[in-house]
């Protein structure tokens, strides 16, 4: 299977099925406003960031840099069987040019189990190291690109699914996941079940003028993904040095 068959029928980035499902109603002003501290919510400093898939091919990190982007997360793998053909270009590239760069996985949690898929992801791009420059890995979780909203789980047994994961990150690597999803989503497929906001930084899309509603768990928020156009664009809830805190863990 060439590259691009293989992105065709496995690559699934971050956000695209909350897009596909929820829509993206940012606009220019959406952007502006996302990009600017927010006191009535308190946001008193924001930093740029961005992600990327294996769809974006060799990343011109330069270019990025130049547009003010600090931080970026980078596709790992999929499930338990794709990995990102360009991830060592982007991660590395991006390290290489000073972002604070991670990685990301994106779940498939009707075809293995979640320490399965962190034990995955940790052996494909993964990990986390002390250098001041990685952020722990973050655990994609969004609508089903295949079938059924929630995978054909229930509440109960997708908060334990994550549980796993979480779970068996911290157990490899000493940190604790970041988790990327969006209200709507969680609301339906995890509800109540589980309760993360004590250990996991919160990564919410909402492609709109403000965050709104959080997920069941979380009070704030560490990263917000306001826009997929031109690409995933992200704002740090705070300052350069919460970014590096959070890498240094």
């Amino acid at each position: 299977m060439s590259i691009e068959q293989d992105l065709q029928q496995n690559d699934h980035t971050i956000g695209s099925q909350i897009r596909r499902v929820e829509g993206d109603t940012s606009t220019p002003e959406s952007k502006a406003k996302a990009a600017q501290p927010q006191p009535e919510v308190g946001v008193l400093a924001t930093v740029a960031g961005m992600d990327v898939a294996s769809y974006q091919g060799n990343v011109d990190w330069n270019y990025w840099w130049n547009q003010g982007k600090r931080f970026v997360w980078t596709k790992a793998t999929e499930g338990t069987s794709y990995k990102n053909p360009y991830f060592a270009q982007q991660y590395n590239g991006s390290y290489n040019k000073g972002f604070i760069r991670g990685a990301y996985h994106f779940a498939l949690p009707n075809v293995s189990s979640g320490a399965a898929q962190a034990d995955f992801f940790v052996n494909n791009g993964g990990g986390w190291s002390k250098d001041g420059k990685t952020l722990p890995g973050a655990l994609d979780m969004e609508y089903n690109p295949y079938g059924a909203t929630c995978y054909g789980l229930s509440q109960a047994s997708m908060g334990a699914w994550i549980r796993a994961f979480h779970d068996r990150y911290k157990e490899r690597t000493g940190r604790w996941p970041v988790i990327y999803t969006s209200t709507n989503w969680w609301s339906t497929c995890v509800g109540t079940s589980q309760n993360f906001g004590g250990t996991v930084p919160l990564w919410i899309a909402r492609y709109a003028s403000t965050v709104g509603t959080l997920p069941y768990g979380w009070s704030y928020y560490t990263v917000w993904q306001y826009t997929s156009s031109p690409l995933d664009q992200n704002t740090f809830n705070g300052a350069y040095d919460r970014v590096q805190a959070l890498a240094n863990g």
